[in-house]
């Protein structure tokens, strides 16, 4: 498997992930009303819903400037490229599984903005996972 991996793909991937940590915060409030479904929950259990709703905007950022700034890093085939690539396909591959599992079960409001939205960003997530996926075997042919 020695299919190059185009930089502008990882960085055009890159992208999407720092927009989802910067919408996350809309789709938060205003998709899914969650600020006033975490009031309900008692102080501890809310600051720790925040909290995981930090790390996931976190690393989704993170994730993206890695692709932007280092994309010929994470197709060197070095055992960190591997092991990163890894880390960040496991992420999306659980998100899209999750996302398909258990999502279709929940209604979003039915604007289409938020419908439209939800395909956007599920093709997103969908990217995300085929991009580092691809990554994975394609450092994994250069390690072994």
């Amino acid at each position: 498997m020695k299919t190059q991996i185009p930089n502008w793909l990882i960085i055009i991937g890159g992208f999407g992930q720092i927009f989802t940590a910067l919408i996350y915060p809309y789709i938060r409030h205003k998709v899914f009303d969650w600020y006033n479904d975490v009031k309900q929950l008692k102080p501890l259990n809310q600051e720790i819903a925040k909290t995981y709703g930090r790390y996931i905007q976190g690393l989704n950022f993170s994730f993206g400037l890695i692709a932007i700034l280092l994309p010929n890093d994470l197709k060197n085939g070095t055992h960190l490229a591997l092991a990163l690539t890894g880390l960040i396909a496991a992420y999306w591959v659980g998100k899209v599984a999750t996302q398909v599992a258990y999502y279709p079960m929940y209604q979003i409001p039915q604007k289409p903005i938020f419908k439209i939205g939800s395909y956007f960003m599920n093709s997103l997530f969908t990217l995300f996972a085929i991009v580092y996926t691809w990554l994975v075997i394609y450092n994994i042919s250069l390690v072994f």
